[in-house]
């Protein structure tokens, strides 16, 4: 019999506790050891790579972004699924710094094929360290929609100097407010632009009334039925004409958080358009921003603005709504730009086949010249997604980044570069900027813009149920650069639609602010120029959306430099 206890435990048994107790502080020490050690590893892996010879270098893993999208199911089964993917930087916290937010599918019941799995998929929102990395601040930050996300654009709606987030999904759309203090808040039911359960797609943000608040412009796409199948379908399963259209919805900021459907009243009667890609910007110069709609297999949208009154199609009449061909094609996405140098915003309209590069004529009337230039014959092989036009060698014209991959099938294809060579004509230098060109992947959207700050324009890749690829320009900066940051003040405080001539060494060029680019993504919300050889920018003429005429002169190059509407 044990005679001596202590607290009901014998000494024995006490020193048995007592040896369990610090075997356990011993293990438990051990495991904080591993934990911080695994820590420790995790971030010691987020570095900076060194620049290799490459002009683009893959580097995306390696600076904290570890996103890989899903399409939500075990294969891919349905249009809707093969559709999404898109990204857009902002700089959300105003660090200088330009951040990535991404979309991703999700698993939805009775739409995905296979099991629900343990963690849904949602987006996610990667901040920029201001060293060369990035931090996934998705849940800090309140932003981890985990609908059926496809697209995304950014726009300070409310004027308070932080970009808010409207992200497209298959079913509600979702408003996140951003609070200023690194976090956002789901206004969307107090700001009415949820929608139904419609398949929303594109979508940007533009001042159509230019009354210094952002509207926004959703593309819907199509009535999708997951429960309807083709009796013989040999190409995987229904395409866009199996399924009835949507219309796309114009909303109007009252400027008190809350945003009016003003679809019909504008005169916005899409009647058979299954929305892709759309893009806003004033290709006539009358000082009212326009709307292009790429539609898939059917005629696209040119929406002309009638001095904020109403808009009229001028698709047909101006030469955009069909290819070169005569054709309604597969088209994904539009991006303006003065490729030319005559002072007129032209178009690139990427297809499934050769695409379309509109010259703007002028008196509102285009030219396709995209077999001209070069493009249509490399264009056709592949399917052609996201595109954008960017100098990505500041040589002081803009050359256009186009991302590929399979319609209806997890095949990928090689992304493509092509330079402006000048005269009109283009040609793919892909496999000669980088060995990233020379791989497979399924892209979807994509966004440009100088991370790094410096000086050139970098590339994120949205690639369909894979892992996103990140390149960073190695080279760009060897040219000089002037980059502005546009903050409006009667007009909106993006300067959204602000039109922008730069001329430095005697050459001119002329651009447009803009929010959504290229497919369902938005770029760099700063205005990039290339100046070529030039150090001195002789004149800069900003038209803000207000009417209002800004003239800075001598302005050196390499700078970022800040401009306030007057």
């Amino acid at each position: 019999m044990n005679k001596t206890r202590n607290h009901g435990y014998s000494i024995n048994e006490f020193r048995y506790i007592a040896g369990l107790f610090v075997s356990l502080l011993i293990v438990s020490g051990c495991q904080s050891n591993n934990k911080s050690s695994t820590k420790s590893q995790k971030q010691s892996a987020v570095t900076l790579p060194p620049a290799n010879d490459d002009y683009y270098q893959e580097i995306g893993q390696a600076i904290g972004l570890d996103f890989i999208h899903s399409i939500g199911a075990e294969h891919l089964t349905n249009i809707v699924e093969s559709s999404g993917g898109g990204a857009a930087f902002l700089d959300y916290d105003q660090d200088g710094y330009i951040d990535l937010y991404i979309c991703n599918g999700t698993w939805l019941e009775g739409f995905s094929k296979g099991e629900k799995p343990a963690k849904l998929p949602e987006n996610h929102l990667y901040r920029n360290r201001g060293d060369g990395t990035f931090e996934d601040v998705t849940n800090k930050a309140g932003a981890n929609d985990q609908g059926y996300g496809m697209g995304v654009t950014a726009g300070d709606y409310n004027n308070d100097g932080f970009p808010d987030l409207f992200v497209s999904n298959y079913g509600p759309n979702i408003l996140y407010k951003n609070n200023g203090n690194g976090t956002f808040t789901n206004v969307t039911k107090r700001a009415r632009v949820a929608g139904g359960n419609e398949c929303s797609v594109g979508a940007v943000w533009l001042d159509y009334d230019n009354d210094g608040l952002l509207d926004l412009y959703v593309g819907n796409y199509l009535n999708f039925d997951p429960q309807y199948k083709y009796y013989y379908a040999p190409d995987g399963f229904p395409g866009p004409m199996a399924y009835d259209s949507q219309q796309d919805v114009l909303y109007h900021n009252q400027g008190n958080g809350i945003f009016e459907d003003v679809t019909k009243s504008m005169g916005i009667m899409d009647v058979d358009g299954r929305a892709m890609g759309v893009g806003a910007a004033d290709y006539d110069d009358d000082g009212f921003a326009d709307i292009y709609v790429a539609n898939d297999h059917t005629l696209n949208y040119l929406w002309h603005n009638d001095g904020g009154k109403g808009f009229t199609d001028n698709g047909t009449m101006s030469g955009t709504a069909f290819s070169q061909a005569g054709e309604a094609t597969v088209s994904m996405s539009v991006d303006f730009a003065d490729y030319n140098g005559d002072g007129l915003l032209d178009l690139f309209v990427s297809d499934d086949s050769y695409c379309s590069l509109y010259e703007n004529l002028g008196n509102g009337v285009f030219a396709d010249k995209s077999n001209f230039s070069g493009i249509s014959m490399a264009a056709a092989q592949y399917v052609g997604w996201s595109s954008s036009f960017v100098d990505y060698d500041n040589d002081g014209d803009v050359d256009i980044f186009k991302t590929n991959g399979a319609l209806k099938h997890l095949y990928g294809h090689e992304d493509q570069l092509f330079e402006n060579t000048g005269d009109g004509k283009f040609k793919d230098v892909s496999v000669e900027r980088g060995k990233y060109f020379e791989e497979e992947y399924v892209g979807r959207g994509a966004c440009l813009g100088d991370y790094d700050n410096d000086g050139d324009l970098d590339v994120y890749i949205v690639n369909l149920n894979n892992r996103g690829m990140f390149l960073r320009n190695n080279k760009g900066n060897q040219n000089n650069w002037l980059t502005l940051n546009l903050i409006g003040q009667t007009s909106n405080r993006d300067g959204i639609g602000s039109r922008v001539k730069v001329t430095a060494g005697g050459k001119t060029q002329t651009a447009q602010k803009k929010s959504t680019t290229g497919y369902l993504s938005q770029n760099d919300p700063r205005m990039h120029f290339g100046l070529a050889k030039n150090e001195i920018v002789e004149k800069i003429e900003i038209k803000w959306p207000s009417g209002k005429l800004q003239v800075l002169e001598n302005i050196k190059a390499n700078q970022i430099l800040t401009v306030k509407e007057p």
